[in-house]
């Protein structure tokens, strides 16, 4: 039987029960809205105001409560729409990456497809059970064993105890922690937590499984195993994984679409390479000038002001396979620096955020005096990128101490072409490095 959530009345949330068309998920015009309160600007304030307010949201707290709205107290409340009208529809069998930035509302539509919350408005119609591994621990009891939570989880996610029992080895034996079975789940490290849990949510007989960012916690190891599960339950199984990562290069091999949400809205949604694209083009479009950067790491004895890609062979502020790159880092210091106490670094990533290159002051030799000085420049020469987009993390230090680090700065892109004058463009799946070659 399937289910669809209307739009949610005053007090309650409707469940119908109807057929479904082809879609296993079909999301129309969903939204989540939340109330935010912000302190009042305080001055002067007499005896009568205290009583006064205190009487005013008493009742307006007997009200709310009486309506089921949030309890703000004395605030000014502000309504923040999480999810705003996104629609969308997912078949049988297909794997959908949810990209987007930390607060794009990527969470909060699990959430809502895992019935943790209820929608503001909109409808989504779902045809089958859905497993969710959305944060550590999530159907956890910490006093009960691993054992005993396997069995938990599993009857939270609609399971009988036949069909549990059935999969039970399974389940222990792709998660590793069978040596901690009979031990409390709160003694488990994050990493173990993780384990189980997604071990429970992906062998149990669920039509739809939906995978947060929670897979981060574990090790490389794992997090390529589950990855391989996810891929074989959708494509052997025929099941549905919702899968939502910052790790780019995982979503394009699980998932063959994707939806990009920004500010609760869903601004593009198609094949995944392409959204991926898209996404990162977005980014780039953003960058500041690094002294205007907040979120960054050290004591600033070295402090980046700004940085200036640009490929010194072309007439346009753009890269180009093989031919030279040049980056020029500006930066302010506390005090004169010994010349062998300092080190900057730059990593280049793709549109992935894997590292394809590095440079740094200590790989080669070098007589640059950075006290005499307010910028520094790195030359590339045959630069081997191929066609992409590429972001730099810059990073200083000076008495083996952190002074500035700042991580997806100073993008840049290299246009397709026909570098080896073949009239043929080189594909985009062979990877970012293109060598310099010749057939004898």
């Amino acid at each position: 039987m399937a289910f669809t959530i209307l739009e949610r009345p005053k007090k309650h949330l409707q469940i119908l029960f109807k057929k479904m068309s082809n879609a296993i998920i079909k999301v129309e015009n969903l939204g989540k809205s939340y109330l935010i309160g912000h302190e009042r600007e305080k001055g002067y304030v007499a005896l009568r105001d205290v009583v006064a307010n205190k009487a005013k949201n008493f009742a307006k707290g007997i009200k709310d409560t009486i309506g089921g709205k949030q309890l703000m107290g004395d605030q000014v409340v502000e309504e923040f729409w999480a999810l705003k009208d996104v629609s969308f529809e997912i078949n049988q069998g297909d794997t959908l990456g949810v990209i987007g930035r930390n607060g794009a509302g990527k969470s909060t539509l699990l959430k809502i497809l895992s019935r943790i919350t209820e929608p503001t408005k909109g409808k989504i119609t779902l045809n089958g059970r859905i497993a969710s591994l959305l944060e550590v621990g999530t159907g956890f009891h910490p006093e009960l064993t691993g054992r005993e939570n396997i069995y938990l989880n599993g009857a939270i996610l609609g399971m009988s105890r036949a069909e549990i029992k059935r999969k039970f080895d399974e389940i222990v034996d792709f998660s590793g922690v069978e040596r901690f079975l009979d031990t409390p789940v709160k003694r488990y490290s994050s990493g173990m937590y993780v384990r189980l849990a997604f071990a429970v949510a992906a062998h149990l007989e669920s039509e739809i499984l939906v995978v947060d960012e929670v897979l981060a916690v574990g090790d490389a190891e794992f997090q390529k195993k589950c990855l391989g599960k996810m891929g074989e339950v959708s494509k052997g199984d025929g099941r549905t994984v919702l899968f939502v990562s910052h790790n780019m290069a995982a979503i394009e091999n699980l998932c063959k679409k994707s939806i990009l949400l920004q500010n609760g809205s869903l601004v593009n949604a198609g094949n995944t390479s392409d959204i991926i694209s898209y996404y990162v083009s977005r980014q780039h479009i953003e960058n500041k000038k690094l002294s205007d950067i907040i979120t960054r790491k050290g004591n600033k004895s070295l402090f980046f002001t700004d940085g200036l890609i640009e490929g010194i062979e072309t007439d346009e502020q753009q890269a180009e396979t093989f031919k030279s790159l040049r980056i020029k880092l500006s930066y302010k210091y506390k005090q004169e620096v010994p010349l062998n106490s300092y080190k900057i670094d730059i990593g280049i990533n793709n549109h992935f955020g894997d590292r394809v290159g590095w440079l740094s002051t200590k790989t080669i030799e070098n007589d640059f005096n950075l006290a005499a000085n307010d910028s520094i420049e790195f030359v590339i020469q045959n630069l081997p990128f191929g066609p992409g987009d590429y972001t730099c993390n810059i990073y200083s230090e000076i008495n083996n101490e952190v002074a500035d680090w700042l991580e997806s700065v100073l993008a840049f892109t290299i246009k397709e072409k026909d570098y080896y004058n073949t009239g043929k463009l080189v594909p985009a799946n062979q990877g970012n490095i293109l060598l310099k070659y010749k057939i004898v």
